[in-house]
């Protein structure tokens, strides 16, 4: 397990406990957002992670873009900036947008 899947996974914790304690509901509902667009971010990070493996071009568009060597940190960090600079809509729309974008093509100089 890696720091993002332990990330999402102590949210997800923290979550389900509020929601078991009839906590917040404003509360329950931010946190639930937040946990979604973090696994819409990881999803697709890990995607182009394992794409970049085999394909020097995204490996070369990451490090020309300043994120340094081909890891998960890096392209996660790619993946995650790139996700805040989308379109702000509704959270839906947004994840949405986190889902469908293609981030390898971004990579792409």
């Amino acid at each position: 397990m890696d720091d993002y899947q332990k990330e999402i996974a102590d949210l997800e914790t923290q979550v389900d406990q509020l929601v078991e304690q009839e906590g917040d509901a404003k509360t329950i509902a931010e946190l639930s957002m937040q946990l979604e667009i973090l696994k819409a971010i990881y999803a697709r990070a890990t995607d182009v992670y394992q794409r970049g493996l085999k394909d020097e071009g995204l490996r070369y568009g990451l490090r020309i873009q300043g994120y340094g060597d081909w890891n998960i940190d890096n392209v996660y960090a790619f993946v995650y900036e790139r996700s805040v600079e989308l379109e702000p809509n509704a959270h839906s729309a947004f994840v949405g947008g986190i889902k469908n974008a293609d981030f390898a093509l971004m990579l792409n100089p």
